[in-house]
């Protein structure tokens, strides 16, 4: 909702600047509209928009490189956490209790996850999380093998899961993506300024209202799927926990 509100003052900004321009027009003296000086006033118009178009361009392949990688990341969890759990199925009935303190790790942080709460997401750095997977680990660690092949089982088990929980802390610090606030509001600046000249370039009628609403929204709606994409585990776009779920309904079976 944060970003929604962000996106619908952008819009509000960049739509009245266009209305602006077209009041603006009606107000100038004759000569302030000749030739020469809208040639100026496109031009500037023209060096202004190139900049804000490569900002936006910017912005949008960062924030869709920042939701791709944390949707792999994702992905590769899953997959490692089913692996784990069957290196601990191979190893013998002694991982029981073990595999299902693993499913609920799982099941608990996807829950926090599809909360899409900023507050449950929060949880998943706290202290609570760290020794749960503190835990984990040294229950790992305090398996007693009686052969070489539980002993290679357990070596294996316990490097899979410090990979496991390293890959989680990842995707969670890369999940807390922020776009800077100085560059969004020298954007937004941006774009003002060259809705405003659209106003002034074109006598006021309903075709441009409607054409500069549209630009307004169009990039309004960029904005807000910038920001929505630099947050991928909460908002409205979020990535998908199915290769999680999946996971978990094939743990300790």
């Amino acid at each position: 909702m944060h970003h929604l509100s962000v996106a619908l003052i952008v819009f509000v900004c960049v739509f009245c600047s266009a209305l602006l321009g077209l009041y603006l027009r009606t107000l100038l003296p004759e000569h302030h509209l000749g030739e020469d000086s809208m040639a100026v006033v496109k031009l500037t118009a023209g060096l202004i928009a190139t900049m804000a178009a490569l900002v936006l361009g910017l912005l949008i392949s960062s924030a869709k490189s920042s939701f791709d990688t944390v949707n792999t990341e994702v992905t590769h969890e899953a997959a490692n956490v089913i692996l784990l759990d069957r290196v601990l199925a191979q190893y013998g009935p002694e991982t029981q209790e073990i595999r299902g303190l693993l499913k609920q790790i799982v099941a608990t942080g996807v829950q926090q996850v599809a909360s899409a709460d900023a507050a449950q997401l929060a949880r998943m750095h706290g202290p609570e999380a760290l020794k749960r997977g503190e835990n984990f680990e040294r229950k790992l660690e305090e398996l007693s093998p009686q052969n070489d092949l539980q002993r290679r089982l357990q070596a294996r088990a316990i490097e899979m899961a410090d990979n496991v929980l390293a890959i989680r802390e990842l995707g969670l610090l890369q999940a807390v993506g922020s776009t800077p606030t100085p560059l969004l509001i020298t954007l937004v600046l941006w774009l003002c300024i060259i809705f405003g000249a659209f106003g002034l370039f074109t006598p006021p009628n309903a075709t441009v209202a409607i054409a500069l609403l549209l630009g307004a929204l169009s990039t309004s709606g960029a904005i807000f799927l910038i920001l929505e994409m630099n947050t991928p585990l909460e908002g409205l776009v979020t990535v998908s926990l199915t290769p999680m779920r999946e996971a978990l309904a094939v743990l300790g079976q």
